[in-house]
């Protein structure tokens, strides 16, 4: 039977574990968080869109590998035990996210600046693979069988607050230099200052003992000797790796990334929100519905698993045109008031990144609710040929539009609450413990990474190759629909209250 830990006990658990998770995913998120200046870095200036598409392909890599990394050290996991196998995936994604940093830029050494941000990418990608179900598996191992959603909640917050914690290193990291500093080399410092993150949760986590389950199955000598063909070979298992994929993780992998990473995207690159209103936005958004993590993680304890992630995917895929169309609209300019008289022209010569001069004419105008439109052309000096005049617009929002718009991103991010905070207790007890790391790792990365961590990259492209700046939804919202039926149909709903026997569960895939 689960031995039960004092509560003092779980709850230094927890913070070992969270604090160690939300380090791996500010690592692994401040790529994103940076995607439009690492394009401008390590890919040729020539195209920018393309550019901006290859850095987006790049971040999915990160997604793509960490089923394999899943694979890798969920196995780990299962042969050695939960502790040590979260220990090494923290330094091997700590290292990474510090050596992306400093990488020359792609000005400096070439195609090689993108060959070593690529290879960095793809540990990060590896050892992310194998940290959440780690982290997960050992918070449950750990916890009450009744306060499984509970306990496990905590650890479904730290994907968000990483993110949170990556939009907040560089917010402050802006706003204390010139936006010229920031571009040129002060983006790098959130990627230097992760290597004094990890030495900390580094600390915390190796004062942790091994999980009891595990160690229970240890000491019996009950570890699985082979814990790929146990979860994967089985009939059985197999079957509730694939429910766990198709009718879980995938619905709730797009609807994670659409209410956080593809918001901002949406607000940075086809509203032209400034970057740093875009990014409060966001942070505030995150923040306020943090707290929500835990609400459905408990309640889920209550009524169920199921009945609130597949509520969470059914409300998103029918809310998420209606948001965004509510969110493009703040920025319609053809929807508001110029007020001409306070038109602003600058004009000035500049020197491009060849070398060559240029003129640059910026355009302010403003209107009555607010709203701030600047726009910025750059054309070579002497040159007639209108395809080589670069355009940037930049748009500031008023206060009443700020707060509608963070309102609109917080019920996405409640979305995000719903289908993420039951699922790390769904998926510890769809599996028993000695092949648990291995069998829960696997779909949940599918699903959260290659499904969803490839939506921005997809809806970048459906945008781009139908002209219409609402098709890049037509991808979440089809996922969370599908994986709504399949879980609706054929995922049973597990009886929380029913003590869970170690023994019995390794006799019944053995």
């Amino acid at each position: 039977m689960q031995t039960i830990q004092p509560k003092n006990k779980i709850w230094e658990v927890i913070f070992a574990s969270s604090a160690g998770t939300l380090i791996e995913w500010y690592d692994f998120y401040i790529f994103g968080s940076l995607s439009l200046i690492i394009a401008e870095k390590f890919f040729p200036a020539s195209n920018p869109t393309l550019a901006y598409i290859a850095t987006l392909a790049t971040f999915a890599v990160g997604f793509i590998v960490r089923p394999f990394g899943a694979i890798v050290f969920g196995r780990l996991g299962d042969l050695v035990g939960r502790k040590y196998t979260f220990l090494l995936t923290l330094l091997l994604m700590g290292g990474a996210t510090f050596a992306i940093g400093l990488v020359p830029s792609y000005q400096k050494i070439g195609v090689f600046a993108t060959i070593i941000i690529l290879a960095l990418r793809l540990i990060q990608g590896l050892a992310l693979g194998g940290e959440y179900g780690g982290a997960a598996t050992y918070v449950a191992e750990h916890s009450p069988q009744n306060q499984r959603g509970y306990y496990t909640s905590f650890i479904q917050t730290t994907a968000t607050l990483g993110l949170f914690l990556s939009l907040g290193v560089i917010l402050i990291t802006r706003t204390v230099m010139p936006a010229d500093s920031f571009s040129a080399w002060g983006w790098r410092i959130p990627f230097l200052l992760s290597v004094f993150l990890v030495i900390m949760s580094y600390y915390i986590r190796i004062r942790l003992h091994e999980s009891p389950m595990f160690t229970q199955l240890k000491a019996e000598g009950k570890v699985a000797k082979n814990p790929l063909k146990e979860s994967f070979g089985n009939k059985e298992n197999l079957k509730m790796v694939l429910l766990a994929l198709f009718g879980a993780t995938m619905g709730q992998g797009v609807v994670w990334y659409t209410g956080q990473f593809y918001a901002l995207s949406f607000l940075q690159k086809t509203m032209n929100i400034e970057f740093v209103q875009s990014n409060v936005i966001i942070a505030i958004a995150l923040l306020l519905g943090t707290p929500f993590f835990i609400v459905f993680g408990k309640l889920s304890d209550k009524i169920g698993r199921k009945k609130i992630m597949l509520a969470g995917m059914l409300i998103a895929a029918i809310g998420y045109y209606p948001i965004y169309k509510a969110m493009d609209n703040t920025a319609n300019i053809s929807l508001k008031t110029e007020i001409t008289s306070s038109r602003l022209v600058e004009r000035s010569m500049v020197t491009m990144p060849d070398g060559a001069d240029a003129r640059k004419v910026i355009e302010t105008r403003f209107y009555d609710d607010g709203t701030k439109v600047k726009e910025t052309k750059t054309t070579a000096t002497g040159s007639t040929d209108t395809s080589k005049i670069e355009t940037k617009q930049e748009v500031s929002l008023g206060m009443q539009n700020v707060i509608w718009l963070i309102a609109l991103i917080f019920i996405q991010v409640l979305f995000v609450t719903l289908v993420y905070g039951p699922i790390a207790a769904f998926l510890v007890e769809l599996f028993p413990t000695h092949i648990r790391y291995t069998s829960m790792s696997l779909p949940y990365h599918l699903g959260n990474g290659v499904i969803g961590g490839l939506l921005p990259t997809v809806a970048t492209i459906l945008v781009l190759s139908t002209g219409n700046h609402f098709a890049g939804l037509i991808y979440p919202i089809s996922i969370a629909l599908i994986c709504f039926v399949i879980g609706l149909l054929f995922i049973k709903e597990k009886n929380v209250e029913e003590p869970e026997n170690v023994e019995q569960a390794v006799n019944e895939t053995v």
